[in-house]
């Protein structure tokens, strides 16, 4: 009789138990499935920007009567290319691409030419740098120190020396 009263204790002390483990078992997989959604939208964004990058990068070959006319062409078609996705809240920040010599890593200056040839020592290349920044604003609320404000994408390609 004994060994039945203190089951019929025991039991009814445990009841509240499904619901504790319950809780921290659902705290857990909120915790992990909301850190995969902002992760998630991370990449995207971080995907977008490197996409606009490559993008002007690869406008920045095609055919053009100067080197700063390849700059600017660089620089329209990457904006353009992230202008359809972009959210409204973030900044976008695309400087004019940088044309560089390979070999020597002279840049060109705003009102300055740069020599680029055919030889391997006269080969250009043009980085485009794509930046998305207050992304604060456009994520998920999430810890500050889990989630960078800026996102950058970045892209060089080696101009042909027999088109310029």
């Amino acid at each position: 009789m004994r060994t039945a009263q203190a089951s019929c204790r025991s039991h009814q002390r445990q009841r509240g138990v499904y619901a504790i483990e319950y809780a921290m078992a659902f705290l857990l997989f909120f915790g992990l499935v909301y850190s995969i959604i902002c992760y998630g939208i991370l990449f995207t964004f971080r995907f977008g920007l490197q996409n606009a990058a490559e993008d002007g990068a690869r406008a920045a070959l095609r055919h053009q009567t100067s080197l700063a006319a390849r700059q600017l062409k660089a620089q329209q078609v990457a904006e353009d290319r992230s202008l359809g996705w972009k959210p409204a809240a973030a900044v976008l920040t695309i400087p004019l691409p940088e044309v560089c010599q390979a070999a020597t890593g002279n840049c060109l200056q705003p009102a300055g030419t740069l020599p680029c040839g055919t030889s391997w020592a006269l080969r250009c290349q043009v980085s485009v740098t794509v930046r998305l920044g207050d992304l604060h604003q456009v994520l998920p609320p999430f810890p500050a120190f889990a989630l960078p404000n800026e996102l950058v994408g970045q892209a060089s390609v080696l101009l042909d020396g027999s088109a310029l």
